[in-house]
Parts: C-alpha cells; sequence; structure tokens
C-alpha cells in the first residue's frame, strides 16, 4: 500500500488535501500510510457541486446512466489485484476474502446498470376506468455514509444504487478505511460526469452531520451500528432528509433437530468466521436442539480448536486480524467473563504476538451472559440448547432487531417455514452467506430503516409518481 497521502475529498475535478492523518494496519499496528481530513466547509462545497449536476444527471437517458454502470464495474474488475491488497491492509481481511470483496462490489454496478429498465417495465398499470403511469424520480443530491469492515462493497451497493437512480452522491467513508473507498470514488469519476460522485473524508461527526444537515442532501444512507443509526435518524427527521439505515443485530444460527450435524458446522464457520466475524450478518448465537448438542458441541469444538487468526497475506490462516486492539480487549473481556460464571470455553490457536489478533472461542451454555445479549461482532461463538423450536422463535422475535439469520435442517419445507416466522431482514437455509445484489438486504426493528439490493435499493432514491389517464 502506497505510503502517500489520499486526499480529504475529491469534488468535481479538485482535490483537497486537508489535514493529514494516519491509516493502520491492524496486523501491526503501524501507519500505512495517511489520509487528509476534510472541514465541514469542504463538505459544503461537495455538496455544491453534486447539488449543480443534479438537473443534467437525473435527465440522463437510462441506457447512459447504465452504461456508466457498467464501465465501473469491468474497470473495478481489472484493478481488483491492486485494490484488494488495499482492502485486506486497512480493514484487516484476509486477502482471498478481499478479493471476492472487489468482485462482489463491481456486481453491485452490474446490477443496479438493470434497475432503471425493470423500474420502467413496472410503470404501467391499467383498471377498467382509467390508465395509471408510475415515474420514480431521482430524489437529489444523495449523501453516503459507510463504515469499516466492508470498505469497498458498502459504498459500492450505496453509489451503485443512488447513481442508477439519478442522484449525484457525496461518499463519507470511514476514516479508518479510507484509501480503499478512494480507490473505488476514483474509478467512479473516470466514468460519470463531473459532480456526480464527490468523497469526503474525516471526522465522522463533524462530516456526517454536516451532511445531515445540509438542506440541499435529500437522502442519506449509513452502515453502521445501530446506536448512532438512530442518532442519524433523529437528525435527519429535523429537516424530514429521507434516510436508509442498515444497522447491526444477533444473527441466530438455528439448528433444526433433522440438521446434519457436521453440514450445520461448516455452514456456521462461513457465516461466524468471514471477515473475522467483523460483519453485520455474522452468526451470533447458535440454538442447537438438545438431541444434537452433545454430537454438534463435539464438531464444532474440534474445529474451533484447529483455527489459527493469521496476518492478511496467510494463505493458511482461517481469519485476520480485528479491526484494533480495543475490539480484541472487549471481546476478550466477554469469554473471560462468561468462563469465570462456570461456563465452559473452548479456543483456537494464538495468532502472531503483534496486532489485534485473538483466538476464536466457543462459550457454551452462553444464555445469560452479557456476551448472549449483545452482538458480538467478533470470532466468538455463543452456543445455547433448546427443546422448543416455537419457544425459540418467540425469544428471537422479542429481541428487537433482525437483520440476519441462518436456519440449517434437511427439510427444507420446514426450514423455510421457520425462516418465514422469524421477524428477519435476510435470512440463509443452509448456507452461510445469504447477500447477493439482486435481491433486497435490511432488517427488521432497530436493525435498520429501508433496504439496499434489489429493486427495493433502487427505489430507496426515487419518489414516485402515479398519473391517472381516463381511459
Amino acid at each position: 500500500m502506497s505510503t502517500t497521502c489520499t486526499p480529504a475529498a475529491r469534488i468535481g475535478c479538485q482535490t483537497l488535501e486537508g489535514i493529514a492523518h494516519d491509516v493502520i494496519d491492524p496486523a501491526t499496528g503501524a501507519a500505512l500510510g495517511s489520509v487528509g481530513w476534510a472541514s465541514a466547509a469542504d463538505v459544503d462545497h461537495a455538496v455544491g457541486v453534486a447539488a449543480d449536476a443534479f438537473a443534467d444527471w437525473s435527465s440522463a437517458p437510462a441506457r447512459t446512466r447504465a452504461a456508466a454502470l457498467r464501465a465501473i464495474a469491468a474497470d473495478l474488475r481489472s484493478k481488483a489485484a491492486k485494490i484488494a491488497p488495499v482492502i485486506a491492509a486497512e480493514s484487516g481481511k484476509l486477502l482471498a476474502e478481499a478479493t471476492a470483496e472487489v468482485e462482489f462490489s463491481a456486481k453491485y454496478f452490474d446490477w443496479f446498470a438493470e434497475a432503471p429498465a425493470i423500474a420502467e417495465e413496472e410503470a404501467g398499470r391499467v383498471t377498467p376506468l382509467r390508465r395509471f403511469r408510475v415515474r420514480r424520480h431521482p430524489v437529489g443530491v444523495v449523501a453516503a455514509i459507510g463504515t469499516w469492515n466492508f470498505p469497498l462493497s458498502i459504498p459500492a451497493r450505496k453509489i451503485a444504487a443512488s447513481i442508477a437512480a439519478g442522484c449525484p452522491t457525496v461518499l463519507k467513508p470511514s476514516e479508518r478505511t479510507p484509501v480503499s473507498s478512494d480507490a473505488l470514488v476514483r474509478i467512479c469519476e473516470r466514468h460519470l460526469p463531473v459532480g456526480v460522485i464527490g468523497q469526503v473524508i474525516g471526522d465522522g461527526l463533524e462530516i456526517s452531520n454536516a451532511l445531515i444537515d445540509d438542506p440541499r442532501v435529500a437522502a442519506v444512507t449509513f452502515t453502521g451500528s445501530t446506536p448512532i443509526g438512530k442518532i442519524i435518524a433523529e437528525r435527519a427527521g429535523r429537516s424530514l432528509t429521507r434516510v436508509c439505515l442498515e444497522l447491526g443485530g444477533r444473527a441466530p444460527f438455528i439448528v433444526r433437530e433433522d440438521a446434519d450435524v457436521a453440514d450445520a458446522v461448516e455452514h456456521l464457520l462461513i457465516a461466524k468466521l468471514r471477515n473475522n466475524g467483523e460483519s453485520c450478518i455474522a452468526a451470533n448465537t447458535v440454538f442447537v436442539p438438545s438431541t444434537l448438542a452433545e454430537d454438534f458441541r463435539t464438531v464444532l469444538a474440534a474445529r474451533i480448536e484447529a483455527t489459527r487468526p493469521g496476518a492478511q497475506t496467510d494463505a493458511e490462516a482461517d481469519f485476520g486480524p480485528l479491526i484494533d486492539q480495543d475490539a480484541v480487549t472487549r471481546l476478550t473481556d466477554l469469554v473471560e467473563q462468561a468462563e469465570q460464571s462456570g461456563r465452559r470455553v473452548v479456543r483456537g490457536q494464538t495468532g502472531p504476538d503483534n496486532g489485534a489478533f485473538m483466538a476464536a472461542a466457543l462459550v457454551e451454555d452462553a444464555r445469560g451472559t452479557e456476551l448472549y445479549e449483545q452482538e458480538i461482532f467478533g470470532p466468538v461463538i455463543a452456543l445455547v440448547t433448546y427443546d422448543d423450536e416455537s419457544a425459540v422463535v418467540e425469544e428471537i422475535n422479542g429481541w428487537g432487531v433482525g437483520l440476519a439469520g441462518y436456519v440449517c435442517g434437511r427439510d427444507l419445507a420446514a426450514a423455510q417455514n421457520l425462516a418465514e416466522r422469524l421477524r428477519i431482514g435476510i435470512v440463509g437455509i443452509n448456507n452461510g452467506a445469504p447477500n447477493t445484489p439482486e435481491v433486497p438486504f435490511g432488517g427488521f426493528g432497530a436493525s435498520g430503516i429501508g433496504r439496499e439490493g434489489g429493486m427495493a435499493g433502487y427505489d430507496e432514491f426515487t419518489e414516485q409518481q402515479s398519473i391517472s389517464i381516463a381511459r
């Protein structure tokens, strides 16, 4: 990764340098390089340039927008070998996962290139007395606020949707992982008119507040924690600015009585350890029926004991470093508290001595511990047993958060029935990677407002107008 300073802002054809701050490699704690931080005045400038671009971009033909998105997708793929190491270095994820993130990001641009044409096909309705025309109008300038755990794909799914809908977009990436996002914005700049994409990097509170408060911003899309999401929603509510919030959850992983234990464990480890467990859809609490508990614990414990964290470029590692030492300390303390309260803990192998590494851990009989009550966000599994599936559904639905969940079982009809009873936005049945650009992504309750992905993600950035024509 380059040691040069990434600019604080990209506005139109200009870059602004800002005051330099270090970008840290979580595997070593050393500085990878530096990034400039923008000011509230820079935000005002960026939004102004985006607002000036709105009239032309919003009226551009759908085929023009689609061609730009496809060109961005192709450009991303061609730069994967350069971008993936940056993603890995900044976020701590393994290089293979970073490479997959580049491809996943490109798929969002491919998918949303098709969205305007799909919207046009859905535009007509006819009744005996009237013909209706439903038009989608771009909402205006969009502020996209990203986070660090998927520094390319989270901005990509926001930008692809908003730009496809005809909305110039100003991105505020995480200051922890700004170089990955900057690479995306530079690619977008090459294929979009001036002002359609912009970027401001800096203090999360100052920059986000400046974006939300600007009256020229018509919509805010944010990914992050539920507490911060509530603050953003409250602030945006003062001006009735539209919000799309993808927030946290507790991702239950439910093993049914008819499940194949070995298969269920494999799906669990994919859902848990992908992205070092630092994912809003990472499996959190595992519910295992009492009839399978002994076998499941035995198989899972053996797999956990064999796991090993390593540096991002370590091809044999099962996962990488967490984002920082504070994350390690938080999870280590929660696991130790559970162990001191009498719960059995199974740990994996330790990683390198330096950096934000921690061993994977399985905490058995976790109900009643502090670990059980929150989103884990790391390579720790909380395991509980159950006897009544309906009681599990009732408990999970009572949490008030429901972003992602998982169900494993041989009887697919029964597994689907269970999934449909959960107040959860996206559920994987016998798979640990349930997300794809073509379907809506978002949660119930305190897990967010609105959806990303699919046509629902496109509609977040449009106002629908119904025109009724007498026949």
